[in-house]
């Protein structure tokens, strides 16, 4: 993600983000991810956010790195023990280096252009046999929220279509609503797939 605007909503509000809580549906859906992992699995947490994600995957044994492009989060992902860098989607160039990839609401803020694109480097990445976590809004089009970051919208039917034709089998997939950073109640679809 490189968007200038939405990362200024999150520099600016970081805070506030790491405050969010976490639902059930996102905790259920960490689990099914982990579930699909051996122990001590390699995850590249993308789009980590303030880590708080990726602490509680290390708490389960697993090997974590992190990417985000916000300074802010990279820095607070650091302070919680993770192994962070600072960089977009276009920075994962890696090849048969992780077990898992866990992009838990951070691709909704690429254009749906480059959605494709993300999910081969993803697939790259991932040795055989690899496991992917999404979240994203549900919806349809591209639009900026309340706060001014902007979001690409998917159908559940959109998203199992780019991941067949990236070459991933679905494992699980869940639907429900959240309320998010900007106030507002947004559908959401948890999705877990293997490369």
């Amino acid at each position: 993600m490189s968007d200038r605007e939405t990362l200024g909503v999150y520099a600016r509000k970081h805070d506030d983000y790491a405050a969010l809580p976490v639902s059930k549906d996102q905790v259920d859906a960490l689990n099914m991810f982990c579930a699909a992992l051996s122990p001590g699995a390699h995850v590249l947490d993308l789009g980590c956010g303030p880590g708080l994600q990726a602490r509680e995957l290390v708490q389960r044994g697993l090997s974590v790195s992190a990417l985000d492009a916000t300074p802010e989060f990279v820095e607070r992902a650091r302070a919680n023990g993770i192994d962070a860098r600072l960089g977009t989607f276009d920075d994962l160039t890696e090849t048969n280096a992780y077990d898992g990839v866990f992009a838990s609401f951070s691709l909704l803020h690429a254009p749906k252009a480059d959605f494709p694109r993300h999910l081969d480097a993803i697939k790259r990445a991932l040795r055989p046999g690899g496991c992917l976590f999404l979240g994203l809004k549900l919806g349809e089009g591209e639009a900026r929220d309340s706060l001014g970051r902007f979001y690409a919208y998917y159908s559940e039917a959109e998203l199992r279509k780019h991941l067949e034709k990236a070459g991933f089998s679905l494992l699980q997939a869940v639907t429900g609503e959240g309320k998010g950073l900007s106030g507002s109640i947004d559908p959401y679809i948890l999705m877990t797939a293997r490369a």
